[in-house]
């Protein structure tokens, strides 16, 4: 057994144990972090297989970002453990038979005969000098520059859409409106009161 393969076993037996615990975790909190532990060891599996991009994306956008929030919006809401477990042996039956389900679906698709060796040949070799993101960006942007480009304008417009319905006017606070001070005029701003002097006593 070479020391590939030795990392491999490492990263994978880490991911199956951190996705099982994600499921048999008692605190959100620490399903969370668990989650967290399982996509590192996913990035850690796809940079043994040349996948230098997905990798680092899976670490900067899902470990860095996504499961941050998630983490931060677990933190901040009171999740009731008890009554999240009140209905687990209710509905145990039907996870079960979904679980059944599912591991025969991964089964039946993920099998020698479809990922074999005899199926998917082993990736070649590279040199030291080999750019996986180079590669990628340079397939990207010429043979798939037009759907890239419309995913691009796609997500533009969710975001503007997802700014639009939830912004909000503040009401009943007082805010500086910059066009109305400019185009003030000069009797607006100052009045002229003419008032009679005082005579002397």
């Amino acid at each position: 057994m070479t020391a590939l393969q030795i990392i491999f076993y490492i990263f994978a037996a880490t991911a199956v144990f951190s996705a099982l615990m994600v499921v048999a975790a008692k605190n959100p909190v620490h399903g969370v972090l668990f989650l967290v532990l399982a996509f590192c060891a996913s990035a850690g599996i796809w940079m043994l297989l040349n996948a230098e991009f997905l990798s680092l994306i899976l670490v900067l956008v899902y470990v860095g970002a996504v499961m941050t929030l998630f983490l931060f919006v677990v933190m901040m809401l009171s999740v009731r453990i008890v009554s999240a477990q009140e209905g687990f042996v209710r509905y145990l039956p039907f996870a079960a038979l979904i679980v059944l389900l599912v591991v025969g679906l991964i089964v039946t698709v993920v099998s020698p005969d479809h990922f074999g060796l005899a199926s998917v040949p082993v990736p070649a070799s590279h040199s030291a000098d080999y750019n996986n993101v180079a590669e990628l960006g340079s397939v990207l942007y010429t043979d798939y520059v037009y759907p890239f480009e419309i995913a691009a304008v796609l997500l533009l417009t969710a975001i503007v859409a997802a700014i639009a319905l939830t912004h909000r006017r503040p009401e009943g606070r007082k805010s500086q409106n910059a066009t109305d001070q400019i185009a003030v005029r000069r009797d607006q701003r100052v009045r002229l009161i003419q008032m009679p002097s005082e005579k002397k006593k």
